[in-house]
């Protein structure tokens, strides 16, 4: 399975087990607030916003703390001052990585990301040395154990999806950044249960990363998920469910 797809599902896993819910929500608090400080605190009018709202209730934020972010958001409340910023790098086996983060110091960001690519056998690399070979997508998740998949097909399509597949338990519906939230409606329309959705940096291509690569690669995006400023990682990495099973993801 490639890249950003892969690896939510074993975020989803390993965060059942670590318990790291406070420092999710932190994440996704922060994207609240940088998203109506760009385009004001109505979701209705900004759907950024809406996404970020969705996110941090997808994890079940509390609606208090995502009513206080977009107050901070709009100045109604103080908070921190945010910036986004973004890193691209290599990992092992050559997978390529993109890590958006959300950061009160962008200097202490890039050296804690900088730091966990040189422990993890990767190499931080300069701007737009990787992006060229990802695309932002939105992409919606389905319990394929829910829905026969003909029918999610058909009615994802007729939604306005780009792209429909499975991945392991999940229908993955892909849909440009313009249409994310039209198809979502869509399909909830239509009485489907949304997982999740986000808008992603889906890979162009993907690189096969096998043997003594693919625990040293997971523990590199591991260790930068980790990291307090880091929102998302994104990969391109392709491994098969054999190979991960043993490396014990």
């Amino acid at each position: 399975m490639a890249g950003h797809s892969k690896w939510k599902q074993i975020k989803h896993k390993k965060a059942a087990t670590d318990n790291k819910r406070s420092a999710v929500w932190a994440k996704r608090i922060r994207d609240v607030i940088v998203a109506a400080k760009a385009g004001g605190g109505d979701p209705g009018g900004n759907a950024r916003l809406r996404t970020a709202i969705d996110a941090a209730k997808a994890v079940n934020c509390p609606n208090d703390n995502i009513e206080r972010a977009i107050k901070k958001g709009t100045g109604e409340l103080e908070g921190e001052t945010y910036e986004e910023v973004t890193y691209e790098g290599y990992g092992p086996g050559g997978a390529a990585i993109i890590i958006e983060a959300t950061t009160d110091n962008p200097n202490r960001t890039v050296a804690e990301v900088r730091h966990a690519f040189s422990r993890n056998n990767g190499n931080l690399g300069a701007t737009n040395s990787v992006a060229w070979m990802f695309e932002r997508k939105g992409q919606i998740y389905l319990d394929a154990g829910r829905y026969p998949e003909d029918q999610a097909l058909e009615d994802a399509l007729d939604a306005g999806a780009e792209d429909f597949a499975r991945d392991g338990d999940e229908y993955v519906v892909s849909t440009l950044p313009g249409t994310f939230h039209a198809v979502q409606d869509a399909l909830k329309a239509k009485r489907y249960t949304i997982q999740s959705a986000e808008l992603a940096m889906a890979p162009k291509n993907t690189v096969k990363v096998e043997g003594a690569d693919v625990g040293k690669l997971l523990r590199l995006m591991e260790a930068l998920e980790d990291l307090d400023d880091v929102s998302k990682v994104f990969s391109n990495f392709d491994i098969d469910a054999a190979t991960l099973a043993e490396a014990g993801a």
